[in-house]
């Protein structure tokens, strides 16, 4: 399992082999701000995400013919950073946008449209504590997700080269209580935030119950069913859901698209992906803001 100290190591060893092989493709991108209420959203701009959408097109193709479209049963060896625990893979993300993306992936096949269970909490906590970073997780393909084997995803922090770690950050400010799912003032859209207690990474089964309790107590604030004792739960609502050493968010998603922009979790971190300038204006033309709403829900009661 993760020895402890390691997996940043192991990450760089496993970079620098998967892209002399070739396993590994990273995209180069344009970068730009948009300014809206007093928030600094952090915009990357290339013509990569085409490839994604080309790869969802042919997995879809390949699973009505009856193949097997299954990108991590087994994960690509030049791409494999480390086994996490007897559950869980390390795995680098092979289209690369972000440096340093990984994967937190289940062993044996579970659908990402099943609600997340410790065992997922426990592999998370022992990535994030070998470094700051922001975990995120797309609940289905109306939140984002392109591959319907369960994989967490982990992106070192900051997530853009100026202004705070996490560009949605200030919004988040005004939700002091610690432990207590509750609404970030800031979000005009149906979610669930809750800040985490000082030193919580230290122990990573311990975080792992905590936080596994919080986000049960989450879904229900949100209206969406908690996870079963009794084995695993299809979610009932596509949701995206953020993960830092200091809080955690989560939001129900009513689509994956603002007009043909796609966006998953990292857009509610504050950081948007689009495929180019036309889309970015468009974006900056609506508000950022507003085309989190566009994909969200309204605010319960």
């Amino acid at each position: 399992m993760l020895e402890k100290g390691t997996l940043c190591q192991r990450i760089l060893g496993t970079t620098e082999q998967a892209l002399a092989t070739g396993a590994l493709q990273t995209f180069p991108t344009d970068q730009a701000f948009i300014e809206e209420g007093g928030v600094r959203y952090f915009v990357r701009i290339m013509t990569a995400l085409r490839k994604k959408a080309e790869a969802r097109t042919q997995q879809e193709d390949s699973a009505k013919a009856g193949k097997a479209a299954d990108p991590f049963l087994p994960p690509e060896k030049d791409l494999t950073v480390a086994a996490i625990t007897d559950t869980h893979t390390a795995v680098l993300n092979k289209f690369n946008v972000v440096d340093h993306h990984l994967l937190i992936v289940t062993r044996h096949f579970e659908d990402q449209d099943m609600l997340l269970t410790l065992r997922d909490f426990e592999a998370l906590w022992l990535c994030l504590a070998e470094y700051e970073g922001l975990c995120f997780y797309n609940g289905g393909r109306e939140a984002g997700a392109s591959q319907q084997h369960r994989h967490l995803q982990l992106v070192p922090l900051p997530l853009a080269p100026e202004g705070p770690q996490i560009p949605i950050a200030p919004l988040l400010s005004r939700h002091p209580a610690v432990g207590t799912p509750g609404r970030a003032p800031g979000l005009p859209f149906r979610h669930s935030f809750v800040r985490l207690r000082k030193g919580l990474v230290e122990t990573a089964r311990e975080a792992a119950l905590e936080t596994f309790d919080l986000y049960c107590e989450m879904l229900s604030r949100v209206g969406m069913d908690r996870p079963s004792a009794a084995g695993l739960t299809r979610q009932s609502l596509p949701y995206c859901f953020l993960v830092t050493r200091d809080w955690m968010l989560l939001v129900p998603r009513s689509r994956e698209h603002f007009e043909d922009i796609s966006l998953n979790s990292l857009a509610f971190a504050g950081s948007f992906f689009v495929w180019n300038r036309e889309q970015l204006e468009r974006l900056k033309g609506y508000g950022p803001i507003n085309a989190l709403m566009a994909v969200s829900m309204a605010p319960g009661p």
